[in-house]
């Protein structure tokens, strides 16, 4: 039997949890370790269930998603060996993707998903990989830079301890490319791109693909 991958599901609405929660539970290798209706709550589950994903609706009265994830982050509860974030939402990604991927979100799934691309998307970040498909990273990365079009000295600095390989990684990463391809790219085994990606996101402070994904694309040429 696969090593389970736990999630915690945090959404307002007690029948979109049930639902979320059912369609998880019935895959073999997901568990669903608990839930929430709040952004309060569930930065206390997780900070008590240390969940590999954590399913966050954006919309949530008082306390929403963007808040949670940043709580997340001031907690030191994301990023590599902590939990990783998939924001859920009704609602174009582009009202929120910026404050999301700045904040450490490893992707973004809508709530008319299909039962596969839910749990395909939940099986991303917990695997290290962005949720997001290389077209759609590719946009938002492209709209970021529009507003931003030259690095700030505190984001170059964030490269400065990088090797030429963890760069060439870097870049991979920004293109969207998953662990295996950059693997066969660079002719190195899976294991060594994965320490490869772990030393880069340590490195840089990013907590996801996502984030190391945006400062690449704003940082090198």
């Amino acid at each position: 039997m696969p090593e389970q991958i736990s999630v915690l599901v945090v959404d307002d609405e007690p029948v979109i949890r049930a639902g979320l929660s059912a369609i998880l539970d019935s895959q073999a290798d997901l568990a669903v370790a608990g839930v929430a209706g709040d952004g309060e709550t569930a930065v206390e589950e997780c900070a008590r269930l240390s969940p590999a994903v954590v399913l966050l609706d954006i919309r949530m009265p008082r306390r929403n998603g963007l808040w949670t994830l940043a709580e997340l982050g001031r907690r030191r509860l994301l990023g590599p060996g902590r939990s990783r974030v998939l924001m859920l939402t009704t609602f174009d990604l582009d009202e929120y993707v910026d404050e999301a991927l700045a904040a450490g979100a490893s992707g973004f799934l809508l709530k008319n998903s299909s039962y596969e691309e839910l749990t395909g998307a939940v099986r991303a970040p917990a695997a290290g990989h962005s949720a997001l498909s290389p077209a759609v990273t590719r946009r938002i990365i492209e709209r970021h830079l529009s507003a931003r079009p030259r690095p700030s000295d505190q984001e170059l600095a964030r490269l400065r301890d990088l090797t030429d390989r963890e760069r060439d990684v870097l870049r991979l990463v920004a293109d969207g490319l998953s662990n295996t391809e950059i693997a066969d790219r660079l002719v190195v085994s899976l294991h060594t791109v994965k320490t490869h990606v772990s030393r880069m996101l340590t490195k840089t402070g990013c907590q996801s693909r996502a984030q190391a994904a945006v400062l690449a694309r704003n940082t090198l040429v």
